[in-house]
């Protein structure tokens, strides 16, 4: 029988319930579901892939080690999230950027948009798609020149004038009318649709294998790093807009090759869910995929440049505050008039 009045009774403050996961494992996480897209790329573009990466993630954790140490902010580099911009912001770049401007795009990703703002989960657009959208505001001639990964490999060191390039899928796509047809023609005839799954196609280092990607993906949600809300909105109103209104080709094959040309896999599973700049909730979560796919189709079809996923995600970003406000669930004894009435303030 209990003692009661021997009974010794401790007081915290909540959570009383904790769980395993921290910002570490969960980064963790990432970095494994990553790796079997960063092995293509080696296997694709050659070891400037793994190098690349390699300088991008020691550069993030410098930056971010360098700010807090002058900040005399406690450090937070062992938490891998540094290490994860770096991986991402090199995926988003081609496999011929020179190591000091992938270095210059580390300080932008992670002082600017990072560190001024607080640190982790105070950011409010994601480090690494704004550092890949400076550096192609800075050097676009760069940022948008691809290797044919069927010609050559990418040097490790030294000039890449001799390196024989090619369009990404995505620029044959680009355009109306006859034109976009003749060249989507010639798309099809260069790269199959499994060639375009697999990753056999010229691209950003990270983004050619939707195959890895999914994989990636599959992962995390298995792991419930990220749910399925986001990439599923995403992806699946790129699909519907894209088989619904295609500009060449039969509508199947119109959006097979939307779907997995370009960075769209990789944004909706590692830069769509990011939990620092997507809404918390499940419903938030599924408008705010939806908005990313929208946009992206519509800067596809209307815009000037060819991919859409960056811009999207980071504009989607901005909306997070509002999509959180409305989709928030109502407090258990909350009547909906009161709702609205909190809503309305």
């Amino acid at each position: 029988m209990t003692d009661y009045k021997n009974l010794k009774l401790i007081a915290t403050s909540s959570p009383h319930i904790r769980a395993a996961e921290n910002t570490r494992s969960i980064m963790l996480d990432v970095i494994v579901a990553m790796l079997p897209a960063l092995a293509w790329a080696v296997w694709m573009f050659g070891f400037k892939a793994l190098t690349l990466t390699a300088v991008s993630v020691a550069a993030c954790m410098f930056w971010e080690w360098l700010y807090r140490n002058l900040m005399h902010k406690p450090q937070s580099v062992g938490d891998l999230s540094a290490v994860v911009t770096g991986m991402l912001l090199a995926f988003v770049s081609p496999v011929t950027t020179p190591y000091w401007m992938i270095i210059i795009g580390a300080f932008f990703a992670i002082i600017v948009v990072k560190q001024l703002f607080g640190g982790i989960g105070k950011n409010f657009v994601n480090p690494a798609l704004a550092g890949r959208a400076f550096l192609l505001g800075s050097y676009a001639g760069v940022m948008t020149t691809w290797i044919d990964p069927a010609a050559n490999k990418a040097p490790l060191f030294g000039s890449t004038a001799d390196i024989v390039t090619s369009a990404t899928p995505l620029a044959f796509m680009k355009g109306t009318g006859d034109a976009v047809a003749t060249s989507f023609a010639e798309l099809t005839g260069k790269y199959t649709v499994t060639d375009m799954f697999l990753g056999n196609i010229g691209g950003s280092l990270g983004e050619v294998s939707a195959l890895c990607l999914i994989l990636g993906g599959a992962y995390l949600i298995w792991r419930k790093v990220i749910n399925w809300q986001t990439p599923v909105g995403y992806i699946g109103t790129v699909a519907v807009l894209t088989f619904l209104f295609p500009k060449a080709g039969t509508n199947l094959e119109w959006m097979l090759y939307s779907l997995f040309g370009g960075g769209l896999m990789l944004g909706a599973f590692f830069m769509a869910t990011d939990y620092a700049t997507s809404p918390v909730t499940k419903k938030g979560q599924l408008v705010f995929g939806i908005g990313c796919g929208l946009f992206t189709v519509f800067i596809r079809y209307f815009g000037s440049y060819n991919e859409g996923v960056c811009y999207s995600i980071m504009v989607m970003n901005l909306c997070v505050a509002l999509i959180d406000k409305y989709t928030k669930p109502a407090r258990f004894g909350v009547v909906k008039s009161d709702k609205k009435e909190a809503a309305a303030k």
